[in-house]
């Protein structure tokens, strides 16, 4: 019979799901040890634009042809490539000609 471990100690991970010397690697932005760099951190330059929870309904052909968009555009690497930002800038101009938005 298996020795009995307490509950703690039985979800505790048994071995490192990562790399430790990765993990670093990522931490510091230096090289791997496979000599790849590890992916550089986001810019600090890059604005960083509060954004509110919208929830509303559309019509179902319009949530599917936006989804394969997204989707589309993210394998290309094109931006716009997510639901949210391609909304924001449909309804950009809409919101401008209309006088809500300067």
């Amino acid at each position: 019979m298996a020795e009995r471990r307490s509950l703690i100690d039985g979800v505790k991970p048994q071995t490192p799901a990562v790399d430790p010397q990765i993990e670093e690697a990522f931490i510091r932005g230096a090289k791997l040890p496979g000599g790849g760099a590890a992916p550089a951190p986001p810019s600090a330059t890059t604005p960083v634009i509060p954004r509110s929870p919208l929830s509303t309904r559309i019509r179902t052909d319009y949530a599917k042809a936006l989804k394969h968009a997204s989707l589309d555009r993210q394998l290309k690497a094109i931006e716009p490539n997510t639901i949210s930002d391609i909304l924001e800038q449909a309804l950009e101009p809409w919101l401008k000609t209309n006088g809500y938005l300067s």
